[in-house]
């Protein structure tokens, strides 16, 4: 598809920029790290996580678009199958692939190798528009594998993936930011979407707590699979955000490459 990198990169910037912004003007939570330490970090693990996808894209097919574009070529995948309305294909497509995505964070949880990659995005102290970007590049890798292999067998156009892919970066900052949302305006919101305040919970330094809400764009499906939490124990001034890392080291952008490594 035409000038989808420029279209994710736009709305990403934009998005980031907005987020950032009203977090200065109605924080949910004050901070317990330095801004510019973190930022740096998690900023720098997202355009590592880039260049080594696209990277990886010039050798193998980890790129959702272009295997979306190769299996309409070839006549694979179901909705490539199917000869249903294209909008009933798009909402199908996107729906399939949140539900997808929800699937796969569960397992990131559940799964002790997966997990140990993981939670280099669960240690960050601190829960704001940027701990939705840091995620440890084995893990942006082996996930853009898995929407490689579910693209293939669903045949969905490339612009419903781009719409996904794009709904999911917007979403998945709004709801990590560290916003104070009016509290009937969350209510009203999580009856679809993850807000701030139900995936904060998520964040918890408590086992129980961030074995639920794995939710990144849709609500629903930690409704339906029983995963739903709504506040945290301690209230979301009393949480601790993080894991046992109760220190200044994720604020370090080599400690969190090397998390997974440690015993």
């Amino acid at each position: 598809m035409e000038n989808e990198t420029a279209i994710r990169l736009a709305v990403f910037l934009v998005v980031l920029a907005v987020l950032a912004s009203l977090e200065r003007l109605v924080p949910r939570r004050s901070l317990v790290q330095p801004r510019p330490r973190r930022w740096l970090t998690n900023l720098g693990l997202v355009v590592i996580d880039t260049l080594i996808v696209r990277l990886l894209g010039l050798i193998l097919p980890v790129l959702a678009v272009a295997a979306a574009v190769d299996a309409g070529h070839l006549g694979i995948g179901l909705f490539n199958w199917l000869d249903w309305p294209r909008w009933v294909e798009l909402a199908l497509a996107v729906v399939i692939l949140d539900l997808a995505i929800w699937l796969q964070h569960l397992i990131t949880h559940k799964v002790p190798l997966f997990w140990r990659f993981h939670r280099v995005h669960h240690a960050d102290r601190d829960f704001d528009v940027t701990t939705a970007l840091r995620f440890h590049p084995a893990e942006i890798a082996a996930s853009a594998m898995f929407k490689v292999g579910l693209v293939y067998f669903l045949g969905p156009s490339a612009m419903a993936v781009v719409l996904f892919e794009v709904l999911l970066n917007a979403t998945a900052m709004f709801n990590h930011a560290n916003l104070a949302l009016p509290l009937w305006l969350d209510r009203a919101l999580r009856l679809v979407l993850v807000t701030p305040d139900m995936h904060r919970v998520h964040h918890s330094a408590r086992r129980d707590e961030h074995d639920s809400n794995y939710g990144f764009s849709l609500s629903v499906w930690d409704r339906i699979f029983g995963t739903y939490k709504a506040q945290p124990a301690a209230g979301h001034d009393g949480m601790v955000v993080g894991l046992e890392w109760q220190d200044d080291k994720p604020t370090r952008l080599a400690w969190a490459l090397w998390l997974p490594f440690r015993r």
